[in-house]
């Protein structure tokens, strides 16, 4: 299964060494997929795996969201850019981003 996503079209300068963190959670609600991969500065990403066989079929979940930085701005702003040093960063009130994915057998 690939989860993949492209670049952004607001800069978020997420730097060069930038993670996504991506998880799969099956019908059971188990984390059967939880890690990071590379994402670009531009947001976008592509990550490939098998999905593992302890996952239970049905209706399963997969979310995807930058690792280790304020994935959610509600100011319309890139606040990690200027002035980052004396902005406080905080998630604001965004959903988390996800897709629905069917697990069969």
């Amino acid at each position: 299964m690939t989860v993949a996503a492209q670049d952004t079209d607001c800069n978020p300068r997420y730097g060069a060494n930038a993670r996504i963190q991506i998880s799969v959670t099956d019908s059971s609600e188990a984390k059967v997929v939880n890690t990071t991969s590379a994402m670009n500065d531009g947001g976008g990403f592509s990550y490939t795996f098998v999905v593992p066989a302890r996952t239970a079929p049905g209706k399963a979940t997969v979310t995807a969201v930058p690792y280790n930085v304020d994935w959610c701005d509600d100011t319309g702003r890139n606040n990690r850019v200027a002035g980052a040093a004396v902005v406080q960063l905080q998630r604001a009130s965004c959903v988390l981003p996800v897709k629905p994915l069917t697990i069969g057998r």
